[in-house]
C-alpha cells in the first residue's frame, strides 16, 4: 500500500512515520513518498526517516520527490500537510494582527482567515490533481486551517477527503486521564468545527462520567483545560472546551499575552526549524536524536502564552510525547484499508448532523469508519451559546472558500469582519490592506 505525504519535508513528518513502523500487520503501507517543494527539507527528514527505520526489517521503503504527480499516481492515501507561505508566512500573518490589535494565530481569527486565504486555493489544486491522478485515493487533510480545507478540498473530492487533528484526541485523553478511565475505552460527545468544539459527556461503561469532574474543583484543577479555563467557567458551561477556545472565552488577555510576548508562535517556530534544518546539512549530525530535541522543546512551549495569560502552569509530561494526529491517521488508514471499523472524531461533511449547517459544511464529531469512508454519527443539538460561534465562524470560512474561488476582495474583507474576534469593518479593511502587502500570493484578490 503506499501512502503520499505532501509537505514531506514537514517538521512533523517523523511522527507520522513513527507510527507506520509499529504497524506489522497484513496490508500495511509498504512505500512511503515525500513530495516538498524544498529539496533541502526533503534531505533532512529523509535522514530523520533513515535512522528511525534502522533495525526495522519491514520498515515501509522512502522515497523523495519534488515531482507532484509522479508523488501522487497510484497512491492508495495520500496525506496533505503543507504550509503555503511557511512559517515565515505565518509569522508575517501574528504581526499584521496583533499590530491591529486583534489575535494573529494560525487557526484562529485574523491569522487563521489570512493563512486560508493563502492556502484554500491551493488545496483546491491539490485535490484536482488527485481527482485526476489518484481518483481512488483516499486523502487524510492535517493542512491547516484543517476544517475550511478540509471543506476546500471536499467540492472535488467529495467524501474521499477527511480531516484529522489531535487536539480532541489531546483533550479525550486528559479528561479520561483525570477520570481514571482508559482513554481507550471511554467514549467521548464531541462536536463542534476544528478548534471550535466542546466535549459535553465521557461514557465509560456505558455511564456519562463528565458530570463527576464538573462537580470536583480538585479534579478540574488537575489537568490542563480546568486550569486554562477555570473550574466556575467549566461548571457554567457544563463542558470542556477545546484549549483554542480560550482565545474566544478569554480574547482581552490572549491579545494583551501575544503583544507582550518577546516573538510570536510563528517566529519561534520558524526560528527553531531553520536552527534545525541548518544542522540537517551536516552529514555527522545525528538526525533523530536532533529531530528529537527540537520536537521536545515544540510541544513544551505550545500555547504557552495562553497558559500564561491564564496561570495555568507548564504543559503535563504525558502531553510532550508523541500519540495525537499520527496515530489518528494510522487508526483512520487502517480502518479504510482493512474494513477494520472503528469511531475517532474527524472532520467531515455535515451530512445533517448539525441541522444549523448545511450538508456539505465540514464539522468536526465522532465519526464510524470502515472500508467505505467516515460518516458521523448522530449528536444532540448545539446549546445556543455554541451555536452562536460554530455559525459565526462558519460563515467565515464561507467567506473565504468565495474570496479564493472567485478573487473577490470584498468576500476577504467579509470574512475578517464577520468574524468575531474581528472587531470592525474598517480593522477588517486594513487586514487586507496589510496581508496583501506581505504576502504576494494574494494578488489574486483583485476584484471587487
Amino acid at each position: 500500500m503506499k501512502l503520499t505525504i505532501l509537505g514531506g519535508g514537514g517538521f512533523r513528518v517523523p511522527l507520522v512515520y513513527g507510527a507506520l513502523l509499529g504497524d506489522h500487520a497484513e496490508g500495511r503501507v509498504s512505500r512511503v513518498t515525500l513530495y516538498d517543494t524544498d529539496a533541502g527539507r526533503l534531505t533532512a527528514v529523509a535522514r530523520v526517516l533513515a535512522e528511525q527505520a534502522q533495525g526495522v526489517a519491514d520498515a515501509p521503503a522512502v522515497v523523495a520527490t519534488g515531482d507532484l504527480d509522479e508523488a501522487l499516481r497510484g497512491a492508495d492515501f495520500v496525506f496533505s500537510a503543507i504550509r503555503v507561505g511557511g512559517l515565515e508566512g505565518r509569522a508575517a500573518d501574528e504581526r499584521v494582527a496583533l499590530d491591529e490589535g486583534v489575535l494573529g494565530q494560525e487557526t484562529v481569527g485574523a491569522g487563521g482567515i489570512a493563512y486560508g486565504l493563502r492556502t484554500v486555493p491551493v488545496a483546491f489544486e491539490l485535490a484536482r490533481r488527485v481527482a485526476r491522478l489518484a481518483p481512488h485515493a483516499w486523502v487524510i487533510n492535517f493542512t491547516n486551517p484543517a476544517g475550511l480545507v478540509t471543506e476546500a478540498m471536499s467540492r472535488h473530492l467529495g467524501d474521499r477527503v477527511i480531516g484529522i487533528c489531535d487536539s480532541p484526541v489531546g483533550l479525550g485523553r486528559r479528561i479520561a486521564r483525570v477520570l481514571g478511565a482508559d482513554p481507550g475505552r471511554a467514549r467521548i460527545d464531541y462536536v463542534g468545527l476544528n478548534h471550535l468544539g466542546w466535549v459535553r459527556a465521557l461514557h465509560v461503561g456505558g455511564r456519562d462520567e463528565l458530570p463527576r469532574l464538573l462537580a470536583d474543583p480538585v479534579l478540574l484543577g488537575s489537568f490542563e483545560e480546568g486550569r486554562l479555563f477555570g473550574a466556575d467557567w467549566l461548571r457554567s458551561l457544563g463542558a470542556v472546551p477545546n484549549e483554542y477556545l480560550h482565545y474566544y472565552y478569554f480574547t482581552r488577555e490572549a491579545v494583551r499575552a501575544h503583544q507582550d510576548a518577546e516573538q510570536t508562535r510563528g517566529a519561534f517556530l520558524r526560528d527553531q526549524q531553520e536552527g534545525f534544518y541548518a544542522r540537517m546539512t551536516d552529514p555527522a549530525a545525528p538526525a533523530l536524536a536532533t529531530w528529537d530535541r527540537t520536537r521536545a522543546e515544540r510541544e513544551a512551549t505550545y500555547m504557552a502564552e495562553n497558559r500564561e495569560a491564564a496561570e495555568a502552569g507548564e504543559r503535563e509530561e504525558s502531553d510532550l510525547g508523541s500519540g495525537g494526529y499520527e496515530q489518528v491517521a494510522l487508526a483512520l488508514m487502517r480502518a479504510v484499508a482493512r474494513d477494520e471499523r472503528t469511531s475517532l472524531i474527524l472532520n467531515v461533511r455535515n451530512r445533517g448532523t448539525l441541522s444549523v449547517l448545511d450538508a456539505d459544511a465540514v464539522i468536526e464529531v465522532p465519526c464510524l469508519v470502515d472500508a467505505n469512508g467516515a460518516r458521523p454519527v448522530a449528536v444532540d443539538p448545539l446549546p445556543y451559546h455554541a451555536v452562536g460561534l460554530v455559525t459565526a465562524v462558519k460563515a467565515v470560512e464561507r467567506a473565504v472558500l468565495e474570496a479564493a474561488g472567485t478573487g473577490s476582495r470584498a468576500a476577504a474583507v467579509r470574512a475578517f469582519a464577520l468574524h468575531p474576534l474581528v472587531d470592525s469593518v474598517t480593522v477588517a479593511r486594513r487586514l487586507v490592506d496589510g496581508y496583501t502587502k506581505v504576502h504576494p500570493g494574494l494578488a489574486y484578490l483583485d476584484r471587487p
